[in-house]
């Protein structure tokens, strides 16, 4: 990954955009894309579009800007701020993190508490409910704390990312800032191999709370096909289950992105990225997917009467954690397969199954 592109995914991953509050990064994203972009336009809630336009079908790549986070809903008389979840936030992970808490007036820094092991009775230990945790900013009383925040504020870990061994980076918010960097990535290469396609790329608000901004996208876009890129679950960590492993679930980091089969996924578009893949030697993964992805995916296909649509997942341990680890070189291999993909496209008339 070269300095600029790699400049563009740590600051994508250094805005925190919790869900209903993705301004500050779909901000980073479209000033990104705008560079090479014939047409950037944007709607009432936020979501971004970017295009490339060509005389081909039209394609387009999709990933959402939003992350999980936490809320402020109330403060108590001591000063301490009480939370609540902003999509699906994991109780088991929140305390004892830093967290800023992004008010109109800028970042107030804070804690989430954490009673001390040697008050806890180990018979009881257990993970509280979220809205039974707490967050420290300082404060000493409620109108002090009234004076730093308000009921509403949006909360997020300290966004730290860290370089692991080799091409392996880890931090908060990797699910999914890594998807939107990879569409804006493969418009910009489908753009340099001079795609007939027209093509677009896609930033998405508010899929963690029930992929919202696919809906609105997808009915107004109505391209001939759209591949969402999300994260999915790596299984080449120890805290997978034997159940898992013998099941032979085994995506692994490093492998390349994860073509996603049934369900929401129209077997042409499969087809069509699969021999992508082949054709740039690009290495694919494969994982099933029976009833649902999980992903815009989910919401782009039934648009407008139906849309082909695809899920590629992008290997990630540790998902809804602060410590999320993904490969970089999956992202790099995604970007190029979906650019290989819009070229490909070119001469498509659409992807209508043969019946």
């Amino acid at each position: 990954m070269n300095d600029e592109h790699r400049a563009f995914l740590e600051t994508l991953l250094t805005t925190p955009s919790p869900s209903g509050f993705e301004t500050p990064g779909q901000r980073v994203w479209i000033d990104y894309v705008s560079e090479f972009a014939d047409d950037v336009r944007t709607d009432e809630y936020g979501n971004a579009v970017a295009v490339v336009d060509g005389e081909g079908p039209e394609i387009a790549f999709g990933g959402h800007a939003d992350q999980i986070g936490l809320i402020v809903s109330g403060i108590d008389e001591n000063g301490f701020v009480r939370v609540d979840k902003i999509g699906g936030s994991d109780r088991a992970v929140t305390k004892g993190q830093h967290v800023e808490v992004h008010t109109d007036d800028g970042i107030v820094r804070g804690v989430v508490g954490q009673r001390a092991i040697h008050l806890r009775d180990p018979a009881d230990d257990e993970f509280e409910d979220i809205v039974d945790q707490h967050v420290d900013i300082g404060a000493k009383s409620k109108d002090e704390a009234e004076e730093l925040v308000d009921v509403g504020d949006p909360i997020v870990f300290s966004p730290t990312i860290e370089d692991l061994h080799g091409t392996r980076l880890a931090g908060p918010g990797i699910d999914n800032r890594v998807g939107t960097w990879v569409a804006a990535e493969a418009l910009r290469r489908a753009a340099e191999r001079d795609t007939d396609a027209t093509v677009y790329a896609v930033s998405t608000v508010q899929e963690e709370v029930g992929l919202q901004g696919a809906k609105m996208v997808g009915f107004d876009l109505d391209p001939d096909a759209i591949v969402a890129v999300d994260v999915t679950h790596a299984m080449d960590s120890p805290d997978v289950t034997s159940e898992e492993r013998f099941n032979d679930i085994d995506i692994e980091l490093g492998d390349g992105p994860v073509v996603a089969r049934g369900s929401t996924n129209h077997p042409e578009v499969v087809s069509a990225v699969r021999e992508a893949g082949r054709e740039t030697d690009i290495p694919v993964q494969l994982q099933a997917a029976g009833v649902r992805t999980g992903t815009d995916a989910d919401a782009f296909y039934t648009a407008r009467g139906g849309t082909p649509s695809l899920n590629i997942g992008l290997p990630n341990r540790y998902m809804h954690t602060p410590v999320e680890v993904i490969d970089t070189d999956d992202l790099e291999a995604a970007a190029d397969l979906l650019a290989e993909f819009a070229v490909q496209a070119s001469g498509r008339d659409g992807f209508s199954v043969d019946l």
